[in-house]
């Protein structure tokens, strides 16, 4: 943390936005900007942090990754203390963060396509198996398509040598 342009305090504290928020407000009461970068924790970092009455800003971490690049000793800690250079100056580019409805929308949908892709890979991975023993499931889906491998299986194991 700084203030007027010195080191306030520097320590750690684990990736919980209602501890960083009491940590904040114990060792900066009066902070005018509370700067992270974009990433996996950012939108639950920034609602939490808002939701406390901080001063919350969340800035495009390839922009602040040129100006912390130049750093001659690259660690989280001197991270720190350059992002909170960055927020002093103001030398940084702000996001926008989503609403929670919204990237809960786009996470359930992002979700689904990825078990529906992981289903259709697990059924063209059992039917290319099942190739191989000269058994070819029919078209279908779901319950179809269990129903379709099952009764192969079971009509075929004698030909199978099991």
């Amino acid at each position: 943390m700084r203030q007027n342009g010195k080191r306030s305090w520097r320590g750690k504290c684990p990736s919980d936005p209602k501890l960083l928020a009491e940590v904040i407000c114990k060792r900066a009461p009066n902070a005018k900007k509370i700067v992270f970068e974009t990433g996996p924790l950012s939108v639950w970092f920034y609602h939490a942090l808002t939701g406390e009455g901080l001063p919350a800003i969340c800035i495009d971490a390839r922009h602040a990754k040129a100006a912390l690049d130049m750093a001659p000793n690259k660690t989280d800690a001197n991270d720190a203390d350059g992002l909170a250079q960055l927020a002093e100056v103001g030398f940084y580019r702000e996001v926008r963060v989503k609403q929670y409805d919204s990237m809960l929308t786009r996470t359930l949908v992002a979700a689904r396509s990825q078990l529906i892709k992981i289903v259709t890979e697990l059924s063209n991975q059992i039917r290319g198996l099942m190739k191989t023993f000269g058994l070819v499931v029919p078209k279908g889906a779901g319950r179809v398509f269990e129903a379709n491998v099952r009764n192969l299986i079971v009509d075929n194991t004698n030909g199978l040598g099991c």
